[in-house]
């Protein structure tokens, strides 16, 4: 393996490990909830990495080519999903809303502070397995580009997909056991900032979904 090759996959490390920093990537995390954050971005990273390695195969083994119409439904996808994520915040805050309610034990009447929150939510694997697969199906055509340009072997561009996957993975867990900490921390104590906090994640996933949305439609 010579000087290039190796500087080839650290370039595909690097760049996996800051396409994980995007935008639209950390609203949609911060969207779910995970009783383990870091398994929560592992799997956002794997689902990632199929889909671009998926596109990969078609595009270096079988030269299929991804239209720009194609590519922009996968982004208008994209913006539905966070918009989805966003809305489901918004629900679930409101159904969990705290308040007092009056309750009557013979002749004493007691106040108590009440949730209808019984259990609490998570996302399983499969959750954000799904959503890396979508995220990745939108990153797809970009990376044919690279592809396609930079990279002759199909074997050499097929394990460069591996790489940047791997980077995107590992970018994801960091990413994600970040943004649990606030939450975490303030979980138990400062209820009222915590909901606030995960109504700015909830408000920011649903504008960016919107935002995305409009800005494909514009773009058929």
């Amino acid at each position: 393996m010579n000087a290039a090759i190796i500087s080839l996959f650290g370039l595909g490390f690097l760049l996996g490990l800051k396409h994980a920093f995007d935008a639209d990537h950390i609203a949609a995390i911060s969207a779910l909830n995970s009783k383990n954050p870091s398994l929560r971005g592992f799997f956002w990273g794997i689902g990632h990495t199929i889909s671009l390695f998926a596109a990969g195969c078609l595009i270096l083994i079988f030269k299929i080519t991804i239209s720009e119409k194609l590519a922009l439904s996968f982004e208008f996808i994209v913006g539905l999903m966070l918009a989805v994520l966003g809305f489901n915040v918004l629900i679930t805050l409101r159904k969990n809303k705290f308040h007092f309610h009056k309750h009557r034990h013979h002749a004493k009447e007691h106040i108590h502070l009440h949730s209808h929150l019984a259990t609490k939510n998570h996302s399983h694997g499969h959750t954000p397995l799904l959503i890396g697969l979508i995220h990745g199906l939108a990153g797809s055509a970009a990376l044919a580009l690279l592809a396609l340009s930079a990279i002759n072997s199909v074997t050499v561009g097929l394990f460069y997909i591996l790489v940047f996957g791997v980077g995107s993975v590992i970018g994801m867990v960091i990413i994600s056991s970040m943004i649990s900490l606030p939450f975490k921390i303030l979980a138990n104590k400062f209820d009222s900032v915590n909901r606030i906090m995960k109504l700015s994640t909830g408000l920011a996933s649903l504008m960016m979904g919107i935002g995305i949305m409009y800005g494909t439609m514009l773009l058929f």
